[in-house]
């Protein structure tokens, strides 16, 4: 009976080849490539992302005496995109000073950010959603946490000296001739009467990671809705006994809860969302005005467009870790129907004005389940423009003339809800 026999250097070759098919199996399914690197500085925070095509792992520590934070990414390589990351610190930027980027071994990049202050970095990822594929995303804040209240006071301190300064306005009389025409009278409103600080929270919608609708010739809701909030913040800041809190003053991404968050800290009398959002149809057209709903949406449009605006938190990035724990303290469905009603109020207010200079969607303030209206004790409504998404709205949303008169109708309206809605008694002037 003859036997076959193996040759040596063959069997020393499988033996290689089955031990290197196992030890690749035992290896991490790591490997991705940085397509792109973000940053988006902002007094609140600054946050920088990584956008990549698969899985990595990432660990950071922080330094002291310079303040640094290093941080270690395996499973990729350094390639161009990361080091456009050196490029894109700002020279404003409130927390980092510079960064550069090494490859430390094979499939390892170690980042380091030379920091201004100490801070407390949040480094989570977030999976692909919308245009975006996965992200790492680096949270940078202050290790002393910002007081809403003290930056409040001292910004309505600033902006009185500013007011005391600015010259006086003087008016040129006009002489009557023949050619005169006769004015009409003037009919004059009531004046909302304070008998304390008011304070109104504007809430530019989206910001950031999260553009918002984009409309056919490319414009950003994001952009829009915060040009409008800050014509806006002028026009408050010029009324005696009002001051403004701005939940985003710039372009960054602020979670839902935290533009509540915020204006419960600040101890807020009215909070307005600002949008500009978009609908499946380019003809859809015209401005609404939302507030919060105990019973679900009053129209189909209303509770498709709460989903749209709720799912920002997706798309902008949250840090589920502690979004959980905030969210069961912010968010929970407290409001009562007193809040509700007031919302009612302020809403019809604002709607009236908006409808003087625009196209109503619907000739009554909507109801819809908005997160960010989810303050239990702050009257607030949400404000939809017009439909960037119509190509006639989103020219004039982009015409600064169109943008100071949507400022000056939702101004009106808040002013003559005042006035038949004083604002309660607090137990000290703040």
């Amino acid at each position: 009976m003859n036997r076959r026999r193996h040759h040596p250097l063959k069997w020393i070759t499988g033996i290689c080849l089955s031990l290197a098919l196992s030890y690749a199996m035992m290896l991490p399914a790591w490997g991705a490539k940085v397509l792109a690197v973000r940053v988006w500085p902002a007094q609140d925070y600054t946050r920088i992302t990584l956008e990549h095509d698969g899985q990595i792992k990432a660990s950071h520590f922080t330094l002291k005496n310079p303040e640094r934070l290093v941080v270690e990414i395996e499973g990729t390589d350094l390639n161009p995109a990361l080091r456009e990351l050196v490029a894109k610190i700002q020279t404003d930027d409130p927390y980092v000073k510079q960064a550069r980027a090494g490859q430390t071994k094979p499939g390892v990049v170690r980042i380091v950010f030379d920091l201004r202050e100490a801070v407390n970095p949040q480094v989570f990822h977030l999976k692909p959603v919308d245009k975006y594929q996965h992200r790492l995303v680096l949270d940078l804040y202050p290790s002393t946490p910002i007081d809403p209240i003290a930056a409040l006071i001292q910004s309505s301190e600033q902006n009185k000296v500013r007011q005391e300064s600015a010259p006086p306005v003087t008016e040129s009389k006009v002489e009557p001739t023949e050619k005169t025409v006769t004015s009409q009278p003037v009919q004059k409103t009531e004046k909302a009467q304070f008998n304390r600080m008011v304070t109104v929270v504007l809430d530019p919608g989206h910001g950031g990671e999260d553009p918002g609708a984009i409309g056919h010739r490319g414009s950003r809701e994001k952009d829009v809705v915060l040009s409008i909030a800050r014509r806006l913040k002028e026009r408050i800041e010029k009324e005696p006994n009002m001051r403004v809190v701005m939940t985003r003053n710039g372009d960054y991404f602020v979670p839902l809860h935290v533009r509540v968050e915020k204006a419960r800290q600040a101890q807020a009398d009215l909070f307005i969302s600002i949008h500009a959002d978009a609908f499946i149809e380019p003809r859809a057209n015209g401005s609404s005005v939302f507030v919060l709903s105990e019973k679900g949406a009053s129209s189909t449009t209303a509770k498709w467009l709460a989903k749209k605006e709720n799912d920002a938190d997706l798309i902008g990035g949250v840090n589920i870790k502690n979004h959980n724990k905030q969210l069961a303290s912010v968010l929970l469905d407290l409001s009562t129907t007193a809040q509700i009603k007031d919302s009612m109020k302020l809403g019809s207010a604002v709607l009236d004005e908006i409808g003087g200079i625009n196209r109503l969607h619907k000739s009554h303030v909507e109801q819809a389940g908005f997160a960010v209206l989810k303050a239990p004790d702050i009257p607030s409504i949400l404000v939809e423009t017009a439909f960037i998404s119509n190509p006639e709205e989103e020219a004039k949303l982009n015409d600064s003339a169109h943008q100071e008169k949507i400022a000056d109708a939702i101004m009106t309206g808040v002013k003559k809800y005042f006035t038949k809605n004083p604002p309660k008694t607090r137990n000290r002037m703040m």
